[in-house]
């Protein structure tokens, strides 16, 4: 059985294997160390010009390369189990993967929970012309399902089918488990180098090292002594690394939209094709760092369930950055993806007020004036706004954010007040949605105001999900391109709950 069987024509809820290469490509590290263990001193010896093998070992050469050949067989060996017991399966509304010799495991998702998917090329993979395919499913705190490797068609092709699926797109009725052909698509932005590049040299860590270096050559002239340049060592080593990774995974970044959702590309050495489905984002971040503010650029991250396990690690933040530098018009237009209905009359006021505005204008309701001892610079930018689908919170007024939150991804819902902000009648509004690093907060709101957006930001996300009657996204985001809201049965899934109202927490 081949890996393009869903391409080829084979029957749905077959079990396919991967590509033949996979272990290989997979394991390629641990062949590279088998061989310079055991010939990093014969290799050594030829550069000097030396026998190949020490005459002290000589008697014992037999032995080390039958060990040597032994490890081999059983490297190659174990690649080839791992190939073939490792199967996959798309039939009856979910995606199985079998792997394992001796512990066996089998991996599931069902398709209507699939919140994103994503095609990895390594390089090594991308000389061989091979995919990794990973897909995200809710409360799954890793990808549930990764499949490596596929030929990068297949890997299309079995991307295509389940997209479509979870999706709720109709596909021919004579034959409802055929394969889907790949959704057309329409390119909406493209970061350009320079302009990546310029981003990363007006980053915050450009800022702190030569903040570091201004202070070490203070320091050197104030008390003569030069060793303070060496603390500059790492701190500029780790900045280049920094640098590269970003740029790395930065690098050819571009933004489209289709049928099966937001299509983001990206990565110099190791590229990645990511399809993230508007309808399945829980909450959105527009940032400007300072310095950005000079050419108006911005940068825009999001959560999504499956990928806040590891926001931490630099693949979780490229898989979490939607835009990672664009102007006001990139901005306004991944907007216009991710929230199409923006609930408001005027959005484009309302989203730049939300960005660069101060005070109430647009309907914002900002920190009373009584507490502005508690953010001097900022208690004019801490402000939150409602409308007919989303919660917006803005805040920081040298590092300026919007945070956005869609209704129905409200999961839960705390107020949260310290000994001084109940000394200057404040509290914090907390939205709890998947973890990732957007970390939704009303700051320093009137506690009678916050009150009261608890208690109507509740009512507004129970109503958002009782109109959320299907998991496939584009029958929300789109009704009229998936297939027609069903009855709930008895073996139906019901609508979600509405959001757990957690007590007032007081800290």
């Amino acid at each position: 059985m081949s890996a393009g069987g869903l391409a080829s024509g084979k029957s749905d809820g077959e079990w396919l294997r991967v590509h033949p290469a996979t272990p290989f490509v997979r394991g390629w590290v641990a062949l590279a160390a088998i061989a310079y263990f055991f010939g990093r001193d014969s290799f050594e010896r030829m550069l000097q010009g030396q026998p190949l093998i020490d005459d002290r070992i000589a008697g014992r050469a037999p032995l080390l390369l039958g060990g040597g050949a032994l490890m081999l067989v059983l490297a190659v060996v174990s690649f080839i189990l791992s190939w073939y017991y490792t199967r996959y399966q798309v039939a009856g509304g979910y995606v199985r993967v079998n792997t394992g010799f001796l512990f066996k495991q089998q991996r599931q998702a069902r398709l209507d929970r699939v919140q994103a998917i994503d095609i990895v090329q390594p390089l090594l993979a991308r000389i061989f012309g091979l995919a990794e395919l990973k897909f995200e499913v809710a409360d799954a705190g890793e990808s549930a399902v990764r499949l490596a490797y596929l030929r990068i068609d297949d890997a299309r092709q079995l991307r295509a089918t389940i997209l479509a699926r979870a999706s709720g797109v109709r596909l021919d009725p004579a034959q409802p488990e055929a394969a889907a052909p790949e959704a057309p698509e329409q390119q909406v932005l493209q970061v350009p180098p320079p302009r990546l590049i310029g981003s990363l040299l007006l980053s915050e860590q450009s800022v702190f090292v030569v903040l570091g270096a201004a202070a070490s050559v203070l320091l050197s002239a104030l008390t003569e002594n030069r060793a303070f340049f060496l603390y500059l060592i790492p701190a500029v080593l780790g900045l280049v690394a920094a640098y590269w990774s970003s740029f790395n995974k930065g690098y050819n970044f571009t933004a489209a939209i289709s049928p099966d959702g937001i299509r983001l590309r990206y990565g110099l050495l190791d590229t990645q094709a990511q399809t993230l489905p508007p309808g399945r984002i829980q909450a959105l971040k527009v940032a400007q760092p300072p310095l950005w503010r000079l050419f108006g650029w911005y940068r825009m991250q999001v959560n999504a369930a499956g990928y806040g396990a590891g926001a931490n690690n630099g693949e979780a933040g490229a898989r979490t950055t939607l835009l990672p530098v664009g102007t006001w018009d990139d901005v306004l237009n991944m907007l216009a993806l991710v929230l199409p209905d923006p609930g408001t009359a005027d959005p484009l006021r309302v989203f730049r007020q939300g960005v660069n505005g101060l005070d109430s204008d647009a309907g914002f309701v900002t920190t009373p004036r009584r507490a502005r001892l508690l953010a001097p610079l900022g208690w004019r930018r801490n402000a939150f706004t409602a409308t007919d689908t989303a919660l917006l919170m803005r805040s920081g007024r040298w590092w300026r954010q919007l945070v956005v939150v869609p209704h129905q991804r409200t999961q839960s819902i705390a107020l949260q007040q310290g000994p001084l902000a109940r000394r200057f009648g404040v509290a914090d509004l907390v939205l709890h949605t998947t973890a990732g690093p957007v970390a939704p907060r009303v700051i320093q709101a009137d506690v009678r105001e916050a009150q009261a957006l608890f208690d109507a930001q509740a009512a507004r996300a129970r109503a958002a999900r009782r109109r959320q009657t299907s998991e496939q996204w584009l029958a929300q985001v789109a009704p009229g391109l998936g297939e027609p809201p069903r009855q709930p049965t008895e073996t139906q899934e019901q609508p979600a709950q509405a959001p757990q109202q957690e007590g007032q927490q007081r800290g």
